[in-house]
């Protein structure tokens, strides 16, 4: 089964990388992009920071992939997040149960209004069911909804507001929909698995703990990777 594995940048995507027990990956470009392609079948992506990065570079992989007839099963977008506290604490993991684009949509009088009600797009998408337990049971991680946001969080009034809105909401980062959404034009399924690096809310960059999230990203893909390889991506 191959695997493509889309972080935005190079930092996270080599946390995945060292997740590999033989060290070593060739380097495959793409147009506008470089795959770090292991012995395991996995393809190691940056695909760059926020959502419209995410899911060019996750398109341009999916589509040479499908022209090379040799197709992925299953994207992943993986990295770093912030957690809502106290549900997700930093150092902590979080799965996607759902990968939703929070601010995607329009400010009006009444208050926030997702694209969705404005009569068109999407703002959500599900991984599959059993792939979300199969996640869970193997790293530890929390099932939820981490949200894809433009612009970070960093008031106390805005995480309150989102949380709000989501009330299912563990994490927020800038990438996931974007990857859900190339995934979704190709017909792949798609996970998203992020390791909590600092808490939503007031920005404190001293209460950041990027070093110990990205070795939570490590270990979560060392016990995720051999339990992939006995999910079924039919059993939906």
């Amino acid at each position: 089964m191959r695997i493509l594995v889309a972080t935005a940048v190079p930092a996270e995507r080599d946390a995945v990388a060292r997740a590999f027990p033989d060290g070593t990956a060739e380097e495959v470009r793409l147009p506008a992009a470089t795959l770090l392609r292991t012995a395991d079948g996995y393809d190691l992506l940056a695909a760059g920071v926020g959502s419209a990065l995410a899911a060019a570079g996750t398109a341009t992989a999916l589509t040479a992939a499908a022209l090379d007839d040799r197709p992925y099963a299953l994207v992943v977008s993986a990295g770093i997040a912030g957690g809502f506290q106290p549900e997700a604490p930093v150092g902590s993991l979080v799965v996607a149960d759902e990968i939703t684009a929070a601010d995607l949509g329009a400010e009006t009088a009444d208050g926030f209004l997702p694209v969705t009600e404005l009569g068109f797009g999407t703002v959500s998408h599900h991984p599959p069911n059993s792939l979300v337990r199969v996640t869970a049971r193997a790293t530890g991680a929390r099932p939820g909804a981490v949200l894809t946001v433009s612009t970070m969080t960093g008031t106390g009034a805005r995480a309150a507001a989102l949380r709000t809105r989501h009330p299912g909401a563990l994490a927020e980062a800038m990438e996931g929909f974007g990857v859900a959404e190339a995934a979704a034009a190709h017909g792949v399924p798609v996970l998203e698995l992020r390791a909590v690096s600092n808490p939503v809310g007031p920005r404190d960059r001293a209460a950041w703990r990027i070093d110990d999230a990205l070795a939570a990203l490590t270990e979560a893909f060392g016990k995720l990777v051999p339990a992939l390889e006995s999910w079924n991506q039919h059993d939906q």
